[in-house]
C-alpha cells in the first residue's frame, strides 16, 4: 500500500515538473522568435510591450528561464523529481559550454576596455570554470546551471541597461561599430536556443530522452529560423518586385493578357522596359545545360556502377568529381573563357555559356546519379540476371528506371544553382545591358542545313545573348539609363522574373521525381 503512494506522488510531482518545464521550452521558443523577428527588423526592440520597452521585457523573461532551468537542475539533483541522468553531461556539452564562456568573458572583458591580455586571461578563467561545472557534475547540474547562468547574465543585462536600444560599441582595432538594434536580438536569439535545450533535456528526465528531446527542440528551432528567414527573403522580393513585374499588365476585352514586362525587350523603342531577351536566354542557357550534362553524367555513373572494377580509378573519378562540385563558379567562367570561347569563334556565345553550365552540372549529376544507381537493390539485377535478361537490358530496364527518382533530385539541385550563376556567364556568354526584344535567342528557327560539313549550324548559339542573372549585375554595375521610367522597380522586378524562373525549374523538376516515384511504385 505505500509503495502504491509513493509511487502515486512521484507520478503527481513528475506531472507539475514537466508542465513546467515544458511552460520554459514554449516560452524559449517565444523569445526565439520575438528575437528573430526583432533580428529582422520587423519590430523594433524599443516597441513597448506591457509599459516597458521590448529589450526589458525579454531581459525579464531570459532571467526568469535562467532561474528555471537552474532549479529544474536542482530539482532533479536533490531527489524531488524523477529522472534518470547520466553521470555526466558529456564532453560535446562541456567544449560547448567552454567555447561560449570563453566568448562572454573575452567580450565583457573588451567591452570595459580590457587589453588582449586580459580578454585572454578572462576568457580562459570562465572557459574553465564552464568546462568543469559541465563535465564533473552529474548531467542534470552540468546541463543546467552553465546554461541558466548564461541566461541570467543576458537577462540582467537587458535589464540594467547595460545593452539597450541606441547603446553602440566601436570594437578596437576593426573598423566595425555595433549596436544595440543588433546585439539586443543576436543576445535574446542565443540565450533562448541555450535554455530551450536545457530546459527540453529537463523536460526528458535527463538521460538518453533528455538529450533527445534537447536536440529535438534545437533542430526544431534552429531548421525554423533558416526557413523562416528564407520565407521571408522571398515575401521581400515578392514585395518589391510585383509593381516592376506587373508594370504595364492589363487584360484586354476579348480576354487577351498584355504583359509587356515579361514579353518586350529594353529598348529604346519599348514603351514598358521589358525582361523577355534575357528571359528567354536563361532558359536556353539551363536546358543546354541539361541536354549537355544529364545524358553525360547518367552515363558515367552506369559506366562506373555497372561496370568499371572498383578500385583505383573508379576511387580517383570520385575524388576527382566531388572536387569539382566544390569549384568556385568563377572558375568554370575562366574555363570557358579560356577553352571554348576560342573554338566557338574567339567570341562570347549562348552555346559558350551552356557548355560551361553543363561543366558545372555535370559533377553533381554523375554523384548523385551513382549513389541512386548503387542504391538500387542487388535483388532486382539478380532476378533480371535469373530470367536470362543481358546485363544492359538489367540496367536499361530494371536499374536506371528505379534510379530516376535520385538522379531527379541531383538535376534539381544543380539546376537551382547554374540557373542563378552570374560569374560563369559574364565570361562566356554576356550580352547587352539592356537588350531590345529583337535581341532574344531564336534557337529552334535558327538551324540551317547545309551540304559542307558541319552540315548543321545555329548562328543564334554563337551569338552573345543576355541572361536574367547577368542582366541584374549589369545594371546594379553599370547604371541605367534609357527609357527606363523607374529604375529600382525595373530592378526589383528583374530580379522577382529571376527568383520565379529558378522556383519554376524546382517545380518541373520535384514534378517529375513525383510522377516517377509515383509510376516506380505502380
Amino acid at each position: 500500500m505505500s509503495r502504491a503512494t509513493r509511487t502515486a506522488l512521484v507520478r503527481d510531482d513528475r506531472t507539475l515538473y514537466e508542465a513546467v518545464a515544458g511552460t520554459a521550452v514554449g516560452l524559449s521558443g517565444v523569445a526565439f522568435v520575438v528575437g528573430l523577428t526583432a533580428l529582422l527588423g520587423l519590430v523594433g526592440i524599443d516597441d513597448p510591450v506591457a509599459g516597458v520597452g521590448l529589450s526589458v521585457a525579454l531581459g525579464a523573461l531570459l532571467l526568469a528561464l535562467g532561474a528555471s532551468v537552474v532549479g529544474f537542475g536542482m530539482a532533479s539533483r536533490f531527489g524531488f523529481v524523477d529522472a534518470a541522468p547520466q553521470p555526466s553531461a558529456g564532453i560535446v556539452a562541456a567544449v560547448a559550454f567552454t567555447a561560449i564562456w570563453g566568448a562572454v568573458g573575452a567580450a565583457a572583458s573588451g567591452a570595459a576596455g580590457v587589453g588582449t591580455g586580459g580578454r585572454l586571461a578572462l576568457g580562459a578563467v570562465l572557459g574553465g570554470t564552464a568546462f568543469a561545472a559541465t563535465a564533473f557534475p552529474r548531467e542534470d547540474v552540468g546541463s543546467t546551471a552553465p546554461a541558466g547562468a548564461l541566461a541570467v547574465l543576458c537577462g540582467l543585462s537587458l535589464l540594467t541597461g547595460l545593452i539597450a536600444p541606441g547603446w553602440e560599441r566601436a570594437l578596437d582595432g576593426y573598423n566595425a561599430t555595433l549596436f544595440g538594434d543588433t546585439v539586443v536580438p543576436a543576445v535574446v536569439l542565443f540565450a533562448s536556443l541555450v535554455t530551450g535545450w536545457s530546459a527540453a533535456k529537463a523536460y526528458g528526465g535527463f538521460g538518453a530522452r533528455g538529450r533527445n528531446v534537447g536536440a529535438y527542440v534545437l533542430i526544431y528551432l534552429v531548421v525554423g529560423s533558416i526557413l523562416a528567414v528564407l520565407v521571408g527573403l522571398v515575401a521581400f522580393v515578392a514585395a518589391k518586385g510585383l509593381p516592376g513585374l506587373f508594370n504595364g499588365f492589363s487584360l484586354g476585352g476579348s480576354g487577351l493578357v498584355s504583359w509587356p514586362f515579361l514579353t518586350s525587350g529594353a529598348g529604346l523603342t519599348a514603351e514598358v522596359a521589358g525582361v523577355f531577351p534575357a528571359l528567354l536566354g536563361t532558359i536556353w542557357l539551363v536546358a543546354g545545360a541539361v541536354l549537355f550534362a544529364v545524358p553525360t553524367g547518367v552515363g558515367a555513373a552506369v559506366f562506373l556502377s555497372e561496370y568499371a572494377e572498383q578500385g583505383r580509378f573508379t576511387g580517383a573519378v570520385e575524388v576527382a568529381t566531388n572536387g569539382l562540385w566544390s569549384t568556385p563558379s568563377i572558375v568554370f567562367g575562366l574555363f570557358g573563357a579560356a577553352f571554348l570561347i576560342p573554338r566557338f569563334g574567339n567570341q562570347k556565345s549562348l552555346i559558350a555559356g551552356m557548355l560551361t553550365l553543363g561543366f558545372m552540372l555535370l559533377p553533381l549529376v554523375l554523384i548523385t546519379s551513382r549513389e541512386a544507381i548503387l542504391a538500387v537493390p542487388d535483388e532486382y539485377r539478380d532476378a533480371s540476371a535469373a530470367l536470362g535478361v543481358s546485363k544492359w537490358q538489367t540496367v536499361r530496364s530494371v536499374v536506371l528506371p528505379a534510379a530516376i527518382p535520385g538522379v531527379t533530385t541531383g538535376v534539381i539541385l544543380g539546376v537551382g544553382r547554374i540557373a542563378g550563376e552570374t560569374a560563369p556567364i559574364l565570361l562566356t556568354m554576356g550580352g547587352g545591358v539592356l537588350p531590345a526584344k529583337s535581341a532574344a535567342p531564336d534557337v529552334l528557327g535558327s538551324f540551317r542545313l547545309s551540304a559542307s560539313p558541319p552540315f548543321v549550324s545555329n548562328p543564334s548559339l554563337l551569338e552573345a545573348t543576355s541572361a536574367l542573372p547577368y542582366q541584374l549585375y549589369a545594371l546594379i554595375t553599370a547604371g541605367l539609363s534609357g527609357n527606363i521610367q523607374n529604375p529600382q522597380e525595373y530592378a526589383w522586378g528583374l530580379a522577382l522574373t529571376l527568383l520565379l524562373v529558378v522556383l519554376a525549374f524546382y517545380a518541373v523538376g520535384i514534378a517529375t521525381r513525383y510522377y516517377f516515384r509515383r509510376k516506380l511504385h505502380q
